[in-house]
């Protein structure tokens, strides 16, 4: 093993041991910088209670799941795929030596699927829990159903940096938590207040200020923006700042390709300033950090089960998500945060969970999959919206993947094996020839995660009519952009057995016939009053921004968004 310094974690690992050899199920508070996430697992693996199994660590983002069992390999004298291995979408570093395995989310869940008693697995940890996604909620209760029903020797371990402990505790039986101190230099927090100016002009006057301080150490800086786009914005905004102070900028989202995500994380030749979502909260460390500028926003997805549409909101952040930010300001060195909002504005304590506010149609199939009777039967963190629920079935119920009794059918069963939403996977199909099933391959992978990989203008250049976006997206494709999408399209025909060329452009009628197979309740009819305003099936009137597209009888609402 190579050696390295002690972490906080360290001197709480004697007391972890005897709670998990006492108890089923334990909860770890330790706070960032503490090295629970590579130290863990490790240490746990001489247990007697573990004996040869293996330990499941889920770890919420991938590119931290590499990087967790990555660091732990070289910790052990190993490379990645001996004792330690990782398993995300789309690659696999495993052996018959592996005895700790990182995953994401969904990976787990199709493990338990295929085996609902995870044979030969001793301890499963779920990594990062505060942030709450739908599938590390789903995954915790399907892993509990385990092993109240098969398993009593299966162990749980939930770790967290910042989460309510009483409250964690208190969902999972009144199981023993333990806490951990950080490792952190002090933090000097400022704040900017609201200028009221657009977000790129708040960023751009933070990071002058920060630059101009007679207490500037030289060091990296990091910057919290909602999304995407946000972060584009700003990188186009700070552009002449760089070039006036020599610094590299560099984005870190989530939809970016590994190699360019990595850049970010790694130290650079110049100054730089990492331009990030909140991907960069936890887990990930960035080398040379001693700043941060935080927005003190976030995107959030929320489904209104009332008309079946989701809605994108900027919101603000929670007070534990404004600590994880600031602290990654102390990885190394006394560091500076400043807050781009007033001292006095109130956050709430801790982020809502996923799972009461999101579309429910692929937690609902994974449930039907279970056959456990319904999601009313597991025991969950916080329970699915009942509304939410039904919604979901109802999707279900229309493209084929359940019953009238919710039972899954052979169709949802094939299409739950494909790493698509459920919509999208009854999609593809629905193709009735090979060159259907590619063009269907090419819409899901759009649909899915393409569309926001496209360039505004590439947007405006497709318009709102799908078939344009399809064109204009293969383009970008072909033009060494959207390299992500092009892996995920990649994956999606190797999994299909499907050829790699590129199929031809389809008829509207074609089009039409496979997105009805993935969005029946959304055929919608123009009123005949209205130039731009639909009808759903539902009765809901939805507007369509046509811009100069002509607007047809007819059409299927692929993407709706709630109006404000």
């Amino acid at each position: 093993m190579v050696a390295d310094m002690s972490l906080p974690i360290d001197n709480v690992l004697p007391q972890l041991r005897t709670l998990l050899a006492r108890h089923g199920c334990v909860v770890l508070s330790a706070a960032p910088g503490a090295g629970k996430t590579t130290r863990v697992p490790p240490a746990l693996l001489g247990e007697a209670w573990l004996a040869d199994k293996s330990i499941v660590m889920l770890e919420p983002r991938r590119l931290a799941a590499v990087n967790a069992a990555t660091y732990m390999s070289r910790q052990l004298g190993e490379k990645v795929g001996g004792s330690v291995g990782y398993t995300i979408r789309q690659q696999r570093r495993v052996s018959a030596r592996t005895r700790i395995e990182v995953v994401t989310e969904g990976i787990l869940t199709r493990r338990l699927h295929g085996d609902p008693e995870l044979g030969g697995v001793g301890l499963v940890i779920f990594d990062e829990f505060h942030e709450r996604h739908l599938h590390s909620d789903l995954a915790l209760a399907l892993t509990r159903c385990a092993r109240n029903g098969w398993r009593d020797d299966l162990k749980l371990l939930v770790m967290s940096a910042t989460i309510d402990c009483a409250a964690l505790s208190a969902a999972l039986d009144n199981c023993p938590t333990l806490e951990c101190a950080g490792r952190s230099f002090p933090v000097q927090i400022d704040y900017c207040g609201d200028s009221g100016a657009p977000l790129p002009q708040q960023v751009a006057a933070a990071l002058e200020q920060l630059l101009d301080a007679a207490d500037d150490d030289g060091g990296d800086v990091l910057v919290f923006l909602p999304g995407a786009a946000e972060i584009n914005t700003c990188l186009r905004q700070l552009q002449p700042l760089a070039q006036r102070r020599c610094l590299e900028l560099l984005p870190l989202y989530a939809a970016l390709p590994y190699e360019r995500q990595r850049r970010a994380l790694s130290a650079a030749k110049q100054r730089k300033v990492v331009l990030a979502t909140n991907i960069a909260e936890t887990s990930l460390t960035i080398a040379g950090i001693t700043a941060v500028i935080d927005s003190g926003l976030e995107k959030q997805l929320r489904f209104d089960p009332a008309s079946g549409m989701n809605r994108l909101h900027t919101t603000f952040i929670s007070n534990a998500s404004a600590v994880q930010r600031a602290g990654r300001a102390g990885r190394t060195a006394p560091g500076r945060c400043l807050r781009l909002w007033r001292r006095e504005r109130q956050l709430q304590p801790y982020a809502t969970a996923e799972i009461t506010r999101s579309d429910l149609c692929a937690l609902e199939l994974d449930v039907a999959l279970w056959d456990c009777g319904g999601s009313e039967q597991l025991e969950w963190i916080d329970p699915p919206p009942p509304a939410h629920a039904r919604a979901a079935r109802r999707v279900l119920l229309e493209i084929g993947a359940v019953a009238a009794d919710a039972a899954p059918t052979a169709a949802g069963r094939r299409l739950a094996q494909l790493p698509l939403h459920p919509r999208l996977a009854a999609m593809v199909l629905a193709a009735a020839d090979a060159n259907e099933l590619v063009l269907a391959a090419h819409l899901a992978v759009l649909l899915e995660e393409g569309w926001q990989a496209l360039s505004v203008a590439a947007r405006r250049r497709g318009g709102v009519d799908v078939g344009d976006c399809l064109t204009v997206w293969r383009s970008e494709m072909r033009a060494g952009g959207c390299t992500r999408s092009a892996a995920s399209l990649s994956e999606l025909r190797r999994r299909l057995g499907v050829a790699d060329e590129s199929c031809a452009a389809a008829d509207a009628a074609t089009l039409a016939r496979l997105l009805l197979s993935a969005f029946p309740d959304r055929v919608a009819r123009r009123r005949e009053d209205s130039a731009d305003v639909y009808q759903l099936r539902n009765g809901s009137a939805v507007v369509v921004a046509m811009g100069n597209w002509p607007a047809p009888r007819w059409l299927v609402a692929v993407q709706l968004e709630a109006a404000s």
